[in-house]
């Protein structure tokens, strides 16, 4: 009668380590399962961002193409062009461009 609670105690435990494997063991442990899950959670969240910023440089793509005031803007900011003979440009030079270098 010994045999008997020896032979359930030995059951239970073998069901208890087979439960705790098929949770926590094998190719995707339940621990590997959540760490996946955060990062396809940032995953998402950064292609979200990227798309963003995609759309943005499409809309801006777009009006630089097709609005003439946005390309007048650059042409005068970033080529310093001036319209006709009736404006002036005048461009400054910084503190430290006219200093000389030491030889």
């Amino acid at each position: 009668m010994n045999k008997l609670p020896v032979a359930k105690i030995a059951l239970f435990l073998s069901l208890l380590a087979a439960a705790y494997f098929a949770v926590q063991g094998g190719e995707y442990s339940t621990a590997d399962v959540a760490r996946q899950f955060v990062a396809k959670r940032r995953m998402r969240a950064e292609v979200d961002s990227m798309q963003r910023l995609v759309d943005s440089l499409e809309k801006a793509l777009q009006a630089i193409e097709t609005d003439p005031a946005v390309q007048e803007k650059i042409a005068r900011e970033e080529f310093g062009m001036v319209r006709g003979d009736k404006e002036l440009l005048y461009r400054f030079a910084g503190a430290d461009s006219t200093r000389e270098k030491d030889p």
